[in-house]
C-alpha cells in the first residue's frame, strides 16, 4: 500500500510537469542525451497457427462456456531455490480464480490437468523464421521452462517459455538495433471479469504460441523507439501471424541515469509509446531531483501515456526446467530449409509492387501481394488497372481467374477501359447468385464494337438525334450530340475512335 500510495503522488507530479502537449519536440537530443535515456522492448505477436502444446484451435470465443473452475496458485520456489518477489507479491492477495473453459475447443492441458503434448512444428518453424529474419543465431538444443505466474493467468502456475535466439539485429534509419532474445512462449488466458477477491478467465486464449522479442537497451529517442517498435511489427507481419486488436502487444523499458528500469505494460498503441517513454522519464527525473528512492518496478500504461504501479520487477527465481517435455534439437538441415524458404518481407515487398505501383496504392496491395505480383508479372503494363481492379473485387481470392480473363480480353483490344470495370462489377454481382458463372459470356456482352458497327450504330444514333431536335424547332449543337454519343458508345469503344466518328458523320449532315 505505502508502494502505491507514493507512487500515486510521483506520478501526479509528473503528470502536471509532463512534456506532452507543451513541448512538441519529442526528440529533444540534448535533453535525453544528458538524461540517459535509455529504451528496450519486448514485443509479442500472437502466431496464426493451433496452440503451442495440444491440437485445440486458436480461437477467441464469446459465447457461454461448458466448464468453470475455481482455484488459489502458490509461488514456488525457482531454479536457484528462491521464490520470486514477482509471485510472492502477487500470492499474498490471496485471490481465488474462476476458469472458464469450452469442451470442444479447450482441453485439460491448458485446465493442468494433463502434460502438455509436443511442441507445436508450425509455430517453432515461424518462430525460427523471424528469428532468421532478425540476423540472431538461434541455439541447437531448446529447453522449455516453466516461468512463475500467479496472477491468475495461467492454473498451473506458470507459463512455459523457451529462448529460441539471441543476437539478433535490424538497422532502422540507418541505426543498428540489436535484439538480445527471440522466445517461444504460450499466451495467457484471457482475463473477463474481476473484483477484490476473485479474477475470472477464459482458457480460449490460453496456449495460443507467442513469440516475444526482446531489445537490448538502446540510446534512442522517443520518438526514434516509436519507428524501432513499427519496423519489429512490420517484419512480423511477412510472417505467419494473427491479426487484430490483443494480437500484437509491446512492454516498454525505460530507464534514466540515477534511475531504475521500469517495465511499462499493456502500450498497446504505437501512438502511445512516445508519449509512455517521455512521462516515465520524466516521473524518474522528478524522482531523482526530490531525493526520492525508485525501486524496479512493473508498471501499467494509462491512456494518457501516464503508468500506475502494478507489482515489483520479477528476477530470475521464477525460472525453472519444464519436466514433461523433452529438450527440442534443431539440425542443420532443418535451420537450412528454413533460411532457403524465408518469407518475403514487407520491405521487400514494397519495393517489388513499386515497380508497378505508386507507393500509396502499393500500401493497399501489401495484402493481395501474392494475387498482384502473379497477374502483373502475366501482365506488365497494367500495374494500376491491375491494382483498382483488385481493390474494387469483394471476391478476388475466387475470382483470380476472371480478373485474369478480363485483363487479357481489355489487353488484346476486345475490351475498352470503361467496360472492364463494368465487366467486373458484374462479375461480382453473377458470382454472388452462381460460382459457375461463365466469364467470357459477360466478356462478350461488352465486346468492342468494329470500326464499321460503331459508325453504322453512331450514324442511326446522329440522324434520330437531329430529327428530334428538328422537330422540336431548336438549333442543332454538334458538341452536345458528340457528349451524348460519347455517353452511350464509351463501353462498347474508345473515346477517341467514337469522337472522330461521330464528327466525320455530322460534317455530312450539317
Amino acid at each position: 500500500m505505502k508502494e502505491r500510495e507514493k507512487d500515486k503522488k510521483t506520478r501526479e507530479k509528473s503528470k502536471t510537469k509532463s512534456n506532452i502537449g507543451k513541448d512538441t519536440n519529442y526528440d529533444n537530443y540534448s535533453k535525453y542525451s544528458k538524461l540517459g535515456l535509455k529504451v528496450g522492448f519486448e514485443i509479442h505477436q500472437q502466431l496464426d497457427t493451433h496452440k503451442l502444446f495440444c491440437d485445440c484451435p486458436s480461437k477467441i470465443r464469446k459465447d457461454k462456456p461448458d466448464i468453470i473452475v475455481k482455484r488459489k496458485l502458490h509461488a514456488v520456489a525457482g531454479e536457484l531455490g528462491n521464490v520470486d518477489i514477482a509471485a510472492l507479491h502477487e500470492m499474498q492477495k490471496q485471490k481465488t480464480f474462476v476458469y472458464e473453459a469450452y469442451n470442444d475447443t479447450t482441453c485439460l492441458v491448458e485446465l493442468d490437468e494433463e502434460p502438455p503434448h509436443e511442441i507445436n512444428q508450425e509455430a517453432l518453424h515461424t518462430a525460427l523464421q523471424v528469428t532468421m529474419l532478425l540476423n540472431a543465431k538461434p541455439f541447437k538444443a531448446i529447453r522449455v521452462m516453466r516461468k512463475t505466474v500467479i496472477d491468475g493467468s495461467n492454473p498451473s502456475g506458470f507459463q512455459r517459455t523457451m529462448l529460441i535466439a539471441r543476437n539478433g539485429w535490424l538497422r532502422v534509419n540507418g541505426k543498428k538495433i540489436k535484439i538480445d532474445t527471440i522466445c517461444l512462449e504460450e499466451e495467457a488466458a484471457r482475463k473477463i471479469s474481476k473484483d477484490e477477491k476473485t479474477t475470472t478467465y477464459r482458457l480460449d486464449r490460453l496456449g495460443i504460441p507467442l513469440i516475444e522479442i526482446a531489445t537490448e537497451p538502446l540510446d534512442v529517442m522517443p520518438r526514434e523507439a516509436k519507428q524501432v517498435a513499427l519496423k519489429i511489427g512490420s517484419l512480423l507481419r511477412s510472417c505467419k501471424i494473427k491479426h487484430g486488436i490483443g494480437t500484437i502487444r509491446q512492454d516498454v523499458n525505460v530507464s534514466i541515469k540515477g534511475g531504475v528500469r521500469t517495465e511499462i505494460k499493456g502500450v498497446q498503441e504505437p501512438s502511445l509509446i512516445t508519449k509512455v517513454i517521455i512521462n516515465e522519464a520524466d516521473r524518474q527525473e522528478q524522482a531523482i531531483k526530490k531525493g526520492i528512492k525508485l525501486k524496479s518496478s512493473v508498471r501499467k500504461a494509462m491512456p494518457d501515456g501516464t503508468t500506475s504501479f502494478l507489482r515489483p520487477m520479477p528476477g530470475k527465481s521464477r525460472m525453472y526446467p519444464e519436466t514433461d517435455l523433452p529438450i527440442i534439437t534443431l539440425s542443420q538441415s532443418m535451420l537450412k530449409q528454413i533460411e532457403q524458404t524465408l518469407p518475403t518481407t514487407i520491405e521487400q515487398k514494397m519495393k517489388q509492387l513499386q515497380q508497378y505501383i505508386n507507393e500509396g496504392v502499393a500500401k493497399q496491395m501489401l495484402q493481395y501481394f501474392d494475387i498482384f505480383m502473379k497477374l502483373v508479372k502475366k501482365h506488365k503494363y497494367s500495374g494500376m488497372l491491375i491494382a483498382n481492379m483488385i481493390k474494387t473485387s469483394k471476391h478476388v481470392k475466387e475470382n483470380i481467374n476472371g480478373i485474369d480473363e478480363i485483363i487479357t480480353a481489355y489487353e488484346s483490344d476486345k475490351l475498352t477501359k470503361a467496360a472492364v470495370m463494368a465487366c467486373l462489377q458484374k462479375f461480382e454481382k453473377s458470382f454472388e447468385k452462381n460460382h459457375n458463372i461463365n466469364i467470357n459470356s459477360i466478356i462478350n456482352g461488352y465486346k468492342k464494337l468494329t470500326a464499321k458497327e460503331l459508325e453504322k450504330q453512331i450514324n442511326k444514333e446522329i440522324k434520330k438525334s437531329i430529327d428530334y431536335i428538328k422537330s422540336k424547332g431548336l438549333k442543332i449543337k454538334p458538341d452536345a450530340i458528340t457528349g451524348m454519343i460519347v455517353g452511350k458508345f464509351k463501353m462498347k469503344a474508345d473515346t477517341k475512335d467514337i469522337v472522330k466518328t461521330t464528327k466525320g458523320l455530322l460534317s455530312k449532315e450539317m
